[in-house]
This record gives structure tokens, sequence and C-alpha cells, in this order.
């Protein structure tokens, strides 16, 4: 059954999702990227538009000025650990119930999960024209004096998705946990080699 989330979220809206749980979002998805985290965290500069319980997207997106407002071309997402520096404190400041973006991220997002019950998910690389065509319309833009793809696009969105929850309230991260799985395979599978490859020493 196809999970979608109207947002705003609340805590509870996300303390059932799990690593690896696949959603789509309904509502308001804003853009921001490492200046706009940065501007946020250590400048004190609040945005106009609010941010709490909402869903935030490291994207910077190609937009096209209209007759009649914004028009986005394509919006892919971007790697999260960027943000990794700023996102804890971003997500204390802001209220924000999800985090998107491209890749995992670390131990002080994690910790902000768990203690403001908010997730991290990614969003497939690749898919920035399927994401463009999932945005109905930009409602407004925000510190356009950063360049377009470090800008806050505001974006109305419906089943915004497929989102990959990488990181749960629960403190699971999705990206740590198959490294030390790949891991494993990897010395199992070099055990089985070895042997074979004997031969090669001579």
């Amino acid at each position: 059954m196809k999970k979608v989330l109207t947002l705003p979220l609340t805590s509870e809206d996300v303390e059932d999702l799990r690593i690896g749980d696949v959603i789509y979002l309904t509502g308001t998805v804003v853009t921001c990227r490492d200046t706009g985290h940065k501007r946020r965290v250590l400048s004190g500069v609040v945005p106009h538009t609010p941010l709490k319980g909402g869903a935030v997207f490291h994207a910077g997106p190609i937009v096209k000025k209209t007759d009649t407002g914004w028009q986005m071309v394509s919006v892919g997402p971007t790697t999260s650990m960027r943000m990794e520096k700023f996102e804890k404190e971003f997500i204390e400041l802001t209220g924000v119930k999800v985090i998107i973006g491209k890749g995992g991220m670390g131990e002080k997002t994690v910790r902000a999960c768990v203690e403001n019950k908010a997730v991290h998910c990614v969003f497939p690389g690749g898919s920035a024209v399927v994401a463009a065509a999932e945005v109905e319309e930009i409602t407004d833009a925000e510190w356009l004096d950063l360049g377009m793809p470090e800008a806050f696009w505001v974006l109305k969105v419906k089943e915004f998705g497929p989102l990959i929850v990488s990181i749960d309230t629960a403190g699971n991260n999705l990206f740590e946990n198959n490294k030390k799985v790949f891991a494993e395979r990897k010395e199992k599978a070099l055990e089985e080699l070895y042997p074979k490859l004997n031969f090669m020493k001579y």
C-alpha cells in the first residue's frame, strides 16, 4: 500500500516510520542547501515560510521565470552529508520533520532525529525531472540573493517521492547499517576467493 503523508506533520506522524520504509509527501516542501543552512543557524535569519512540521529538500533546482511566476525545470537531490555540520541545529531551530536528500547523514543528524522526532529520507538519484513533475507550483521564493541553487524555494507538491527513510526516530541509520552488512559479506567473499588464487603466488 502506497504511504502518502500530508504536510505539516507531527511527531506522532513520523514515530512509526522505520528505515527502509517508502513514503510520499503531499503539501509544502522547501529547498535549502549549504548556504541556506548556514544562514539560518549562524546568522539567525528566519525565513517567512513556516517550517515547523514541514519538509526540507537538499536540492539546487533549475527554475525558469515566467510571466506568471516561476516554473520548475529540474530539482534533483544533492548530497545530504554536505549539510551534516549544520543539520542538527537546523532541525532544532526550525522544527522540520522530514529532511530529504541524496546519500546518508552522520551521527549529529541521527541525534537530532531522535531528540526532535524527525526522519531523513533519500530521493533516488538521477530523478530530477521526475521530482520536478511532482511539483505542482512554486508558491514563493526567499533568499534569492544566494543565487538560484541556494535560494529557498517553496514548493507545492503532490505525492512527492518515492522517499526511502534512511534515519528514523529510533536512531537507526540505513546507510551505516548497510556498510556493516556489506563489510561482512566482503570479508566472507574474500575468504572464499583467496584459496582459489593461490596459484598467483608462484
